[in-house]
């Protein structure tokens, strides 16, 4: 019986024998550090097989999109180099990074682990790059100031950043800024390079609006203005609950409506159809109805009622104007009201044109 155990074991290891092996000189290589901007780096992993028959490279995976492996197409015979190329490529991937590339090949050693390493310096992005909204002999960050939520009674402050790309000082103001918005740069004067802000202030107590409200303002440079510098400042108005006693929460006026989505299913083209949405006050107190916004392609028909008394309900009527392509059309609607745990309701209206 020992007899019999130590030849088939003796029989495996001849085997074993017989099959290429894959042997690396190293199978971790650390980049250290590199340049987000200074393009893909390579390694060349060498390998030899020591075993007694060709070695094959059947695939070779890289864990992330960012590594590409390149290796070895035709048999590696016994004793001869093969090589797998990874190329790791760092843009838009600043900080450290640790990544793999398994090899499997027809060796004993069937599966082999690769590993790349290193860390990533963030590039210094262009000045053009920092401040993309070119208007004349200055650059923003943006043409668009987003104050974003606030209090219907609340005055709030923002900036955005803005460079002087001429070779003269020059001087900004604004014009057609409604009275809810202050806007002003610091220094009066700014100087070619220098990089500042617009400093902006909304005052959403002087605004009788709800929502969503956008308002475009001219930007002058030097006193002159083109038609495309506009800078677009922006708000969303939301009703101040913070100052509501826990009985007064407990009491407020609550939406409900017996739908927020309609389906006119398929209809014709240049034509328009209408639903109507009906809702009820369940709270206890009256339901003031601050806005109803559309979106793009519908309209809203004034509420029966803008104070929805306690256990009382109405209506509105919603206009979807359909346009004159084939297409499937989504659109929405906001209701807004004074109701602390759903002050915005969005309501949708879905068709398919015919």
């Amino acid at each position: 019986m020992f007899m019999l155990v130590f030849i088939g074991t003796g029989f495996m290891v001849h085997g074993q024998q017989k099959k290429p092996k894959m042997a690396f000189d190293h199978r971790l290589h650390d980049f250290g550090k590199i340049m987000e901007d200074g393009g893909k780096v390579r390694h060349t992993f060498t390998f030899t097989n020591t075993g007694s028959k060709p070695l094959v490279i059947n695939k070779v995976n890289a864990s992330c999109g960012c590594t590409t492996p390149q290796w070895t197409r035709q048999p590696v015979k016994p004793g001869a180099k093969g090589k797998i190329r990874v190329t790791f490529d760092p843009r838009r991937r600043p900080g450290s990074f640790a990544k793999s590339v398994v090899v499997r090949t027809n060796a004993i050693n069937e599966t082999v682990l690769l590993r790349i390493k290193g860390k990533v310096k963030r590039a210094q992005r262009s000045l053009k790059a920092r401040y993309p909204r070119k208007m004349g002999a200055i650059r923003l960050k943006s043409h668009h100031l987003a104050f974003g939520n606030i209090k219907h009674n609340q005055r709030k402050t923002d900036s955005l950043g803005m460079v002087n790309v001429s070779d003269q000082p020059v001087a900004v103001d604004f014009k057609r800024v409604p009275g809810h918005i202050q806007l002003e740069t610091q220094p009066g004067q700014i100087k070619p390079g220098e990089q500042t802000y617009i400093y902006g202030s909304y005052d959403a107590s002087k605004v009788d609006d709800w929502g969503f409200r956008m308002d475009r303002v001219r930007v002058r440079v030097n006193q002159k203005g083109m038609a495309h510098n506009m800078l677009v400042v922006s708000s969303r108005i939301m009703e101040n609950f913070g100052d509501l006693t826990p009985q007064e929460r407990k009491n407020a006026p609550r939406v409900k409506f017996e739908n927020t989505t309609h389906h006119f299913g398929t209809v014709d083209k240049g034509g328009q159809v209408s639903h109507v949405f009906r809702f009820t006050n369940t709270g206890k107190r009256p339901l003031k109805i601050r806005k109803i916004r559309a979106t793009c392609g519908c309209t809203t028909v004034k509420p029966e009622k803008e104070v929805v008394e306690p256990g009382e309900s109405s209506s509105f009527k919603a206009v979807l104007h359909v346009g004159s392509r084939r297409r499937q059309l989504h659109k929405s609607i906001y209701f807004i009201a004074n109701d602390p745990k759903k002050p915005r309701t969005r309501l949708g209206l879905r068709a398919k044109v015919r």
